[in-house]
């Protein structure tokens, strides 16, 4: 009798505990969705500066000698890619000049930049730059916007290359040429900020998280600010080259005066 006594019990504390534990795990999911509904809504409300990271796609294959069977890097021709960014910001500039972004995953850019970073760093060699859109250039963030285009053979997108021939925008509020300091850390799953990057072995996974894609974390050390030259032809605005280009409201805008009172 006893032991049929404590078998019902259990099995009632442990319906008990399912039960709190899906009423708490529906409550936190819907305060979880109304956290970022909100969050959401007020961001827009904010400006953000709109900007273009260009880099390289894997451009090296390796390839037997005709003469020899010794391995040797056949250099392929460089595949220049680009995407917008909408959450670029500096987080330092002593002792080093930082800066950070994110990229929704998957991503041909992030598995680009994450292929960067793994490998041997060249002294003073950047893996990508970061163009910061000038307000006559909402066509290009849209171009940079778009997985299915290639922006760098339309004729709308002028650009030249960096001293790592690197492409760096024509026309653009400015650039700066950035190497990764790392490969990028997982939004999906924050459990590396409880720990030491040596306690915790991150691997680089492109997954969904929620009802929407996950995001990865950039951050990069700036190399170079890059003399940016002016676009030429019917894309040349003089009047607001000079201003940044924002994304406010989900439309391109750029800043004006606030009027006097």
């Amino acid at each position: 009798m006893l032991q049929s006594c404590t078998s019902a019990v259990r099995r009632a504390t442990h319906n008990l505990n399912h039960y709190l534990l899906r009423s708490y795990s529906s409550a936190s999911s819907a305060q979880a969705k109304l956290v970022k509904q909100s969050l959401r809504n007020l961001l827009r409300e904010t400006a953000q500066p709109v900007a273009v990271v260009t880099s390289t796609l894997p451009d090296h294959e390796t390839a037997p000698r005709s003469d020899s069977s010794v391995q040797y890097q056949k250099k392929a021709p460089l595949i220049f890619h680009g995407a917008t960014l909408s959450s670029f910001t500096s987080i330092a500039l002593d002792p080093h000049p930082l800066v950070a972004f994110s990229l929704r995953v998957p991503s041909r850019m992030a598995l680009a930049l994450n292929g960067h970073a793994s490998k041997p760093q060249m002294q003073m060699s950047s893996h990508m730059v970061v163009n910061i859109l000038s307000a006559a250039q909402p066509h290009i963030a849209q171009l940079f916007s778009r997985p299915d285009l290639h922006p760098f053979s339309n004729s709308e997108v002028q650009w030249t290359q960096s001293a790592d021939d690197l492409p760096v925008i024509k026309g653009a509020l400015g650039a700066l040429s950035c190497v990764v300091v790392g490969r990028s850390l997982p939004l999906s799953d924050t459990r590396w900020l409880h720990s030491s990057m040596e306690e915790w072995e991150m691997e680089v996974q492109q997954v969904e998280g929620g009802s929407g894609l996950a995001s990865e974390l950039f951050i990069a050390r700036v190399l170079r600010v890059e003399d940016v030259q002016e676009p030429e032809g019917q894309f040349k605005n003089d009047k607001l080259r000079t201003l940044p280009l924002l994304y406010h409201r989900r439309a391109y805008t750029t800043v004006g005066k606030i009027p006097n009172p």
